[in-house]
């Protein structure tokens, strides 16, 4: 029943055009994402009252540490995406590499780039690297849930096949194949970006930011989930396909985040309930 579908809405990839220069969705998605996430983590340092006291990292030092998570997040999500996704291309085309305004970042990527980012950081200012986490991947969803929006406008990254009677399948302009397809950009903007973000914002109001870690193990467990999830739905890469099993390259580089968040939740709760302010020990 075609005439259920929904038409994919055309919008100008280039968002901003000033004359020659031009800022297209996917730029500013990321621009977006790490302001409101700065001002975010500006605004959860600045109550004392989630961290049982005075937060452990200022608020000149999260400033100081935009630039050094920016360059995290983009330097990984390049490599990663290079060694992960397209390693055979850019062997062959090593200049392409730099053309990061055609598109070709990797989450798994950007995210082993801020997990350096902040480690430097806070081993150069004398501060927790797990507060530093637990912030850094509060603020996170933010910039998820817009960068998954910029995947749908500009139509990459679509979903698998679905049955045309689904009532949001849609037909991306792009696909050779002209199948009804899963959004599944906007699936994975709900649950990396909407749930996650919700899930974490109650966590820190009933204190887990007095746990260091608790937070970064909670983001690296959720996410895997979902991530996993979505990429049921979601098509693979066309030079990937589908791997061991019918898992995804999503999928795999998703199952170690499963572990490694489920032992620093676990190490988290071991350090003991956090002792109330001013109280005698």
């Amino acid at each position: 029943m075609p005439f259920l579908l929904i038409d994919f809405p055309s919008i100008d990839p280039v968002a901003i055009a000033l004359g020659p220069f031009a800022i297209r969705w996917y730029a500013l998605a990321y621009i977006c994402g790490i302001v409101l996430g700065w001002l975010y983590a500006r605004s959860l340092l600045k109550n004392e009252r989630l961290w049982g006291g005075p937060a452990p990292i200022s608020l000149l030092q999260i400033d100081d540490f935009i630039l050094w998570v920016t360059l995290g997040i983009i330097l990984g999500g390049r490599t990663g995406y290079v060694l992960f996704y397209n390693l055979p291309f850019f062997v062959a085309h090593p200049l392409a590499i730099f053309k990061l305004w055609e598109g070709g970042m990797s989450f798994h990527g950007g995210f082993l780039g801020c997990v350096v980012a902040v480690m430097c950081f806070a081993y150069r200012n004398g501060i927790s690297i797990l507060s530093l986490g637990d912030i850094t991947t509060a603020v996170a969803p933010v910039g998820l849930l817009l960068g998954r929006i910029a995947n749908f406008i500009k139509g990459e990254l679509w979903g698998r096949a679905t049955d045309p009677s689904l009532p949001w399948a849609m037909i991306f302009p792009d696909d050779p194949t002209q199948l009804p397809r899963h959004p599944s950009q906007l699936y994975e903007a709900g649950m990396e970006g909407i749930l996650l973000f919700t899930v974490l914002a109650i966590m820190i109001r009933f204190g887990a930011l007095k746990r260091p870690g608790m937070i970064l193990g909670s983001f690296i467990l959720i996410y895997g989930l979902t991530r996993i999830i979505g990429e049921h739905f979601r098509e693979p890469d066309v030079q990937l396909g589908y791997l061991w099993g019918g898992l995804t390259m999503g999928m795999l580089l998703s199952i170690p985040m499963l572990i490694v968040g489920l032992i620093l939740i676990v190490l988290a709760v071991r350090r003991g309930a956090p002792k109330p302010v001013g109280a005698i020990s």
